[in-house]
């Protein structure tokens, strides 16, 4: 069976715009929330049978086009051995930040045996969900160097910035350190089996369009180039990063991941033609009246009818608070007026080319 999902990431004609979401495996679900109890994050990560049971509970709930691993990014840096906990409420906390070249030594050599329960649970996964695609991610070399510098979440990265110009030295090493472990990382999850992959720069939109070129491309490009020859899509996404786009696109996406702030058409215009988008509704307004979503939902495809390819999500992940059926009547949606779409413009999605562009 072909995927409508691969299909839109290689920009190729698609029966229905596929939909899947950031944070679909658990967040809102009751049902993950009675399997996690009195389990910690990292430790539910750590086990194959949960990591399995959590990512599928979502597909099974919702019938989404796509599946995405359930992990977290700080999985790779806490086997590459630095001390940290994800804190309920709060997220990753680094028990020992890094601050000087000295911390550096904290982060170990690499080794994919330290996540073999990454490999056993994205192996289970792929036979239990057949030709529902599998989607692996990881964190960027910047958003994981922020928590590491910052020691757990920031507002405002005052500690990362400040180490980025202060001590560019320290800097570029600490990111490529990142990102070897990173393309480690998502690696070991292509070899198991996953379809595509999703870089994560969470909190890149914190920084100017010149920051970014100078300190954080060149690491998401070692990430997402060292992927090239792996055959498997790569999604590139961000919060808050219009005025980095075209470089996060340029750093070896296949995919550009745009947040709600942008609309899909004029993302698409500023990137180009090779690369196809995914997004963008505002994860707040799942707790709008239906009507609301109806409209946005309606508006957001045709946005994305307009781009060479578009794989229908949220413009960040699912708030905890979401009622879960409101997701699924989203996906019977977004399927619906797509295929409307699709059927007036004959098979291919509206704007979208007769023969892919990868293939002209």
């Amino acid at each position: 069976m072909t995927s409508q999902f691969l299909n839109a990431c290689r920009r190729e004609p698609v029966s229905h715009t596929p939909v899947w979401f950031m944070r679909q495996a658990g967040r809102s679900l009751p049902e993950y929330r009675d399997l996690r109890a009195g389990i910690a994050m990292l430790d539910s990560c750590r086990r194959p049978d949960l990591v399995c049971e959590i990512t599928l509970q979502p597909v099974r709930r919702h019938g989404v086009d796509a599946a995405i691993l359930f992990s977290d990014i700080v999985v790779p840096v806490a086997a590459a051995g630095v001390d940290l906990d994800i804190v309920p409420g709060t997220g990753p906390v680094v028990a020992e930040p890094i601050r000087s070249q000295a911390d550096l030594a904290r982060i170990g050599a690499w080794d994919p045996t330290s996540v073999s329960f990454v490999d056993e649970a994205v192996r289970l996964l792929v036979k239990e969900l057949g030709p529902t695609p599998l989607i692996g991610f990881a964190g960027a070399p910047f958003t994981l160097a922020s928590y590491l510098i910052e020691g757990g979440p920031s507002r405002n990265h005052a500690r990362t910035k400040a180490l980025m110009h202060g001590d560019p030295q320290l800097w570029h090493a600490l990111c490529e350190r990142l990102a070897e472990i990173t393309l480690g990382f998502l690696r070991v999850q292509i070899e198991a089996g996953v379809s595509a992959v999703q870089l994560f720069d969470s909190w890149a939109g914190s920084l100017s369009a010149a920051d970014y070129r100078s300190f954080v491309m060149p690491h998401s490009q070692r990430v997402l180039g060292g992927l090239a020859d792996s055959g498997v899509p790569r999604i590139h996404f961000g919060v808050g990063t219009a005025p980095l786009l075209e470089a996060m696109a340029e750093a070896g996406a296949d995919v550009v991941g745009v947040d709600w702030r942008t609309p899909l058409d004029a993302a698409s215009e500023r990137i180009g033609p090779d690369y196809a988008v995914q997004g963008n509704l505002d994860p707040v307004l799942l707790m709008a009246p239906w009507p609301v979503i109806e409209a946005e939902v309606a508006r957001i495809l045709t946005e994305g009818a307009r781009t060479p390819g578009h794989i229908f999500n949220l413009g960040h992940g699912v708030l905890p608070e979401t009622d879960p059926t409101v997701l699924t009547r989203v996906v019977e949606l977004v399927h619906a007026l797509s295929r409307g779409v699709s059927e007036r413009s004959g098979g291919a999605p509206q704007g979208a080319p007769e023969t892919p562009l990868s293939q002209r």
